[in-house]
């Protein structure tokens, strides 16, 4: 996640939580030129892969486990709202569905998952900083 305050309506982050993160990692490597570099998630590390020129974090690529063993494998995009609740309520009043309940990401703040009334889903972010 992102070290300042992002923008309230901002694409805060992206990832990609598979249960062969370290394989799929070297697909990203190859393909795009990502530079990996190891996050601990203390028995195993995920991954933040950053631009090859910049070396700014791009994306994480991720194993299905521990906290994230219940988010979909596909690439999900993080949208930064206000009010996580505020939005979850939204979200159920419009016809769509939690998938993932809130969970706290430590001291940079907390997500959900949600499925909009097409079936898209996305992680909604809110920041504590």
């Amino acid at each position: 996640m992102p070290k300042n305050k992002p923008a309230i309506g901002s694409i805060t982050w992206i990832d990609l939580t598979i249960p062969n993160a370290e394989e799929v990692k070297n697909f990203y490597i190859k393909v795009i030129g990502w530079k990996p570099e190891a996050l601990s998630m203390g028995d195993y590390n995920d991954f933040v892969m950053k631009a090859p020129k910049s070396g700014k974090a791009v994306a994480g690529v991720c194993h299905s486990r521990g906290s994230n063993s219940d988010l979909p494998p596909q690439w999900l995009m993080y949208i930064t709202v206000a009010n996580i609740s505020k939005s979850i309520a939204a979200c159920k009043k419009l016809g769509g569905k939690v998938l993932v309940k809130p969970k706290n990401l430590g001291s940079a703040g907390k997500y959900c998952v949600i499925q909009d009334t097409a079936g898209a889903v996305c992680a909604l972010y809110e920041s504590k900083k």
